[in-house]
């Protein structure tokens, strides 16, 4: 996805989940059943297995990423009308946010303790997530493929039903960094963060690589609708390159704001804020009609970890657009709705992996397990170990151009810390024929 989510800092709304879970645990409110009482696991019937997430489907963050649980219901859809897995269809359930972590802790809390969801499955954003990590722990919750690439996700030995699933913002920074180092050595850089640890663990990785080059680093609230400011300070420090590590809504205000300053940098930014399309319409829409949206992020600089809407000749993507095509809602097949798919191809392999008898406790060995392992439509492999929950491991550095994006890079390999970079090594496998993949379950 041109796709997206801090225990450094306890928010108010963290508080909120915390109280919240310890007033439903003091309650009764636990993980599993009672087996001696012949229950079976929590989410899984004879013939179903039900999941949720939360999604902003209403306010500012809504634009884009409300479309991510619509690729996901669809995919899911493609599983259901061929069996399912292991003879149970998947009951998928997301309810709306609005990006809101108080209202988050609401909605996880109807999911866990009213719907009896099986797992979270790909709940999204940094802020939001962060304060329902406890609840989900506390209820034994698998909370899997947070759609975000925070830091926060990898933390098996505090959180260890969490798991990541996108490349995350350190290593994309890295490879951005070890990018702009060998092919703009000269040039001054400036970093536009968005304020929490988004922005903090791409800062971290693109200064590994050129910390001698950047000239200033501007901080916006995801709270702004201004943030001319920051774009100021950039212009007047002298940046030649600067570096967004925004989501969509702050990519436009920056195009925009750097239109009415006649600020013209070579503009680089993380993928969760580059679809060219979602860009132009909101930049359309701040600007009232007066911003030309059809080349508003062309030339910018970006990283790619799944094939985008535009490459049609990609199997993955036309696999997409089959499972679209049959299983639709409104709307057209997007890079948001790309990401839901992928995503939840991804969750199909971990659940067959599980076995036939799904335990929640199993579903979180198999992906430690066997995880790793899995093929599918990331341009890299996940990094999931008992002792590792993040997810894909690299990303491919892209320019964005008129009919979609001109690859500049091999996909890219790292960890987080001082890993080296280094080239993927092997080829990209098309999907299986079927469009669903076969995993055998574990021993």
């Amino acid at each position: 996805m041109r796709a997206t989510p801090r225990p450094r800092a306890v928010t108010r709304a963290v508080l909120a989940g915390l109280v919240a879970s310890m007033v439903l645990s003091a309650c009764g409110a636990g993980g599993r059943p009672d087996a001696e009482a012949g229950g079976t696991e929590i989410g899984v019937t004879e013939d179903t297995v039900t999941v949720g997430a939360h999604f902003p489907l209403t306010g500012v963050a809504a634009p884009g990423y409300s479309e991510i649980p619509t690729g996901t219901k669809a995919y899911f859809d493609f599983v259901n009308a061929q069996g399912g897995v292991h003879g149970r269809t998947i009951e998928y359930l997301y309810k709306d946010d609005a990006y809101n972590p108080t209202n988050t802790s609401q909605v996880t809390n109807e999911l866990v303790l009213s719907d009896e969801i099986f797992a979270m499955v790909g709940g999204l954003g940094t802020p939001t997530h962060s304060a329902v990590l406890d609840f989900l722990h506390d209820n034994e919750v698998p909370d899997l493929f947070v759609s975000s690439g925070s830091l926060l996700w990898d933390q098996p030995d505090r959180y260890p039903g969490t798991f990541g699933w996108q490349s995350d913002y350190e290593i994309e920074g890295k490879i951005l960094g070890k990018y702009l180092a060998e092919n703009h050595a000269d040039a001054k850089v400036g970093l536009l963060l968005q304020d929490d640890d988004f922005g903090e663990d791409g800062e971290k990785g693109i200064r590994a690589y050129i910390d001698s080059q950047v000239v200033a680093a501007q901080r916006y609230a995801p709270t702004a609708n201004d943030i001319t400011p920051q774009v100021s300070a950039l212009r007047d420090a002298g940046a030649e390159i600067v570096v967004g590590f925004t989501v969509p809504s702050y990519t436009a205000l920056s195009q925009l704001s750097a239109q009415r300053l006649d600020y013209r940098p070579q503009w680089v930014y993380s993928n969760v804020g580059s679809d060219s399309a979602l860009v132009g319409s909101l930049l359309a829409r701040f600007s009232e009609g007066k911003v030309d949206d059809a080349s508003s992020l062309e030339g910018a600089l970006t990283t790619e970890y799944l094939a985008g809407v535009e490459d049609t000749d990609d199997p993955w993507v036309r696999l997409w657009q089959r499972v679209w095509a049959e299983h639709r809602g409104d709307g057209e097949l997007t890079n948001y709705r790309i990401y839901g798919m992928a995503q939840a191809y991804t969750f199909v392999q971990a659940l067959q992996a599980t076995g036939p008898e799904p335990t929640r406790e199993g579903l979180v060995r198999a992906l430690e397990t066997v995880g790793g392992d899995f093929a599918g439509p990331t341009f890299a492999p996940f990094r999931y170990s008992a002792d590792c929950h993040a997810g894909v491991s690299g990303v491919r550095v892209a320019r964005i151009v008129e009919d979609g994006t001109e690859v500049l890079t091999p996909v890219l390999l790292t960890d987080n810390g001082d890993a080296p970079i280094t080239e993927a090594d092997i080829e990209h496998a098309p999907p299986p024929e079927g469009g669903i993949p076969d995993v055998e379950p574990m021993n």
